[in-house]
């Protein structure tokens, strides 16, 4: 078996029931847990879809020239986003959930704050990135509350009822943005998120206990972390998938940042566009059902080479068919051509971070902040690439998706050829 650089791996502690919570941390009730965690952690999404609507009267009041820019508004979060992961595990495992997830949720009210009072494009961009901070700190830390708690198919049980609750959030986003617009100006928007992120904070902090007990806290040193991080990237199949998973991340922030362009512009649907986004939304929540279904019988690794395979081929096709319309196809083409490679993502998205994560039982926390930092760094730029490449036309969008299907089919080649290694060497 392998062993970690910092020595010999712990032994596993007598396993709990794993059916069953743990038995010495006091807990809510089922319900209002699950409500409670699906609120803090959705503010990432609902922060990045219910801005889609808004993007041009932002730009436009803030004195934005090319359209394209209006983007980055998108893409400022996910660096926010990205550079707050790397923090808030370690710092979790050492100070307790509770510290943490309280500084995300305030850092992230503060970015709404300057969100609102914001009379520059700069000004705006550094409110976004602030947000990305503080929201990377209850997406973060809370799974780590969850496991603290939940271990085995009770986790799995939470998980799947969070999901649930979450999938919800892309559906309805661009929906609340669109009636927020309707009644006021975009600021309102930022102040709609404020409000949502106090009530989690005040729920958070009045109802939820800390789990993390003192005795079991980890110390944080920057050398167990630089050490951590370095043994991620010197395994194989870890790092493979890490980029394979930022890569497929990246297409799909592609879409992200120029779905607005596309459908609201570009097809003139106006105030249609927030239906068409929940439409599409619901193949990534049907195909997250799948996936839950079909894993446990045919694997990660087998269901995500499929869907890669399938995505990397319609998309090649999809950029034929859209050239021949001189990139601008039919809708009904164009959504079904989507709501097949979202049913892909959908598959993508969870059991590629899984694969990920799996070489890295020994050290998850830093794990975990790794794999999320640099996928959610590759997409950034990957993506914002795609977004700003946006001329009018689906084919920056489609030809993202087929370039980076092809490079993850090859990554994930790469990870699986290290797996193998490893495992002839263990």
């Amino acid at each position: 078996m392998r062993k970690s650089r910092f020595g010999r791996r712990p032994e596993l502690a007598p396993p709990r029931d794993v059916g069953t919570a743990a038995h010495d941390i006091p807990r809510l009730g089922l319900p209002e847990f699950v409500g409670l965690m699906a609120l803090i952690t959705s503010l990432v999404a609902l922060a990045t879809d219910a801005m889609l609507p808004a993007l041009p009267a932002i730009g436009g009041d803030l004195g934005v020239v090319e359209p394209n820019n209006n983007q980055l508004v998108v893409s400022a979060f996910f660096l926010g986003f990205a550079v707050g992961q790397i923090f808030y595990g370690p710092i979790s495992d050492s100070l307790g959930r509770k510290p943490v997830i309280y500084v995300g949720l305030g850092l992230f009210v503060a970015g709404c704050v300057l969100s609102v009072v914001a009379q520059d494009f700069t000004t705006m961009l550094a409110a976004r990135v602030l947000q990305g901070v503080g929201a990377a700190g209850p997406r973060t830390v809370s799974l780590a509350l969850i496991r603290d708690l939940y271990e085995g198919r009770a986790m799995a049980r939470i998980m799947s009822f969070i999901m649930a609750v979450f999938i919800l959030v892309p559906m309805l986003a661009p929906a609340l943005g669109q009636g927020i617009l309707a009644l006021a100006s975009w600021r309102a928007i930022f102040v709609a998120f404020f409000a949502l992120a106090a009530i989690g904070f005040a729920w958070f902090a009045l109802r939820q206990p800390e789990t993390l007990a003192r005795a079991k806290r980890a110390p944080l040193t920057l050398g167990h972390i630089g050490g951590a991080a370095l043994e991620v990237c010197r395994t194989r199949s870890a790092l493979g998938y890490i980029l394979a998973a930022g890569v497929v991340f990246g297409a799909f922030l592609g879409y992200l940042n120029s779905a607005q362009q596309i459908f609201q512009q570009q097809y003139a649907l106006g105030p249609w566009f927030p239906l068409s986004f929940a439409v599409l939304s619901v193949a990534i929540g049907a195909a997250a059902i799948f996936n839950a279904r079909l894993v446990m019988r045919y694997g990660m690794r087998f269901l995500s080479r499929r869907a890669l395979i399938v995505v990397t081929g319609l998309s090649a096709a999809g950029v034929v068919a859209a050239a021949l319309f001189d990139g601008h196809p039919p809708l009904a083409g164009l959504m079904a051509y989507c709501m097949a490679t979202f049913f892909c993502m959908g598959i993508l998205f969870g059991n590629l971070n899984a694969l990920a994560m799996e070489p890295l039982g020994h050290i998850a926390g830093v794990g975990a902040a790794v794999v999320g930092a640099v996928t959610t760094l590759i997409a950034l730029v990957l993506g914002t690439t795609v977004g700003l490449s946006y001329d009018g036309t689906v084919l920056p969008l489609v030809g993202g998706f087929a370039l980076f299907g092809a490079i993850a089919l090859a990554l994930m080649h790469w990870a699986g050829a290290g797996r193998q290694e490893a495992a002839t060497s263990s």
